[in-house]
């Protein structure tokens, strides 16, 4: 089984879609799947978009009354999942975005990776020209900062060129691992996605024995809205993280 983990806030125009274009993929790929869609408190008609998806594929949308934000809604995507499954080690969990600029037709290569024996799989985003300029610009400034040795430790992994991206297929035994390591407290509480993401992978890699990865072209003309990226403050956050966890132990590596 796979769970496609999607977290949305505000994703109407496209989460329809993208929806549409994961079931096309599938009916393709013949692998057993389930989608998961986190709402976050959206305001606008994303939940009631997807409804009368849930009577035509097999989706489960979750979420409560309160924004949570971005770690916390994948953080409950991936305790969702790991209750889910029957066979840890045959099953995955796929993290995506659902504002449509990661492609669904990636899913199949990730896919393939986990059935030759990866544990974690990353897509490694390829920014292309005609990205909006906040984008490109955080890419370059994210691409920076391992250079600032004092906290080239905290804002890296290691065999990873892109950690910040969200498109990432985990072995659900990963995940189980992952989340045990963190208890009853979210795998992070980092504010910014960027963030969020390098901290998910950390913890998945610590657990995994075998990481691969592939690139992703990412696409920005279907998407419907202005990107949310704030270069400047979501890398001074990086920073800023990077520098407060310089003295902090590292997770235990799998054995």
């Amino acid at each position: 089984m796979i769970y496609i983990c999607i977290p949305t806030f505000d994703e109407a125009p496209t989460v329809g879609v993208l929806l549409w274009r994961i079931r096309k993929v599938f009916q393709e790929y013949a692998r057993e799947y389930e989608i998961l869609v986190y709402d976050d408190a959206s305001t606008d008609s994303t939940r009631e978009l997807l409804l009368p998806y849930a009577k035509a594929m097999p989706l489960t949308v979750i979420g409560g009354p309160s924004r949570v934000g971005y770690a916390r809604s994948v953080d409950a995507l991936l305790r969702e999942a790991s209750q889910r499954t029957r066979y840890p080690r045959r099953d995955a969990v796929i993290v995506m975005q659902a504002d449509f600029t990661e492609q669904p037709e990636g899913i199949p290569e990730l896919v393939k990776r986990f059935e030759g024996g990866a544990d974690v799989v990353v897509a490694e985003r390829v920014v292309p020209a005609d990205a909006p300029e906040p984008v490109r610009k955080l890419h370059r400034l994210a691409g920076w900062l391992p250079r600032l040795w004092p906290i080239r430790g905290a804002v890296t992994v290691e065999g990873i060129t892109d950690p910040f991206g969200s498109l990432r297929l985990m072995r659900i035994t990963v995940v189980r691992d992952l989340l045990r390591a963190a208890g009853d407290l979210p795998v992070t509480h980092a504010p910014a996605t960027w963030q969020a993401n390098l901290d998910f992978l950390r913890a998945a890699v610590a657990q995994a024995r075998r990481v691969e990865t592939v690139p992703l072209p990412l696409r920005f003309d279907v998407r419907q809205r202005p990107t949310r990226r704030d270069p400047w403050p979501d890398a001074w956050a990086l920073v800023k993280e990077g520098w407060a966890s310089r003295g902090r132990p590292r997770p235990p590596t799998a054995a």
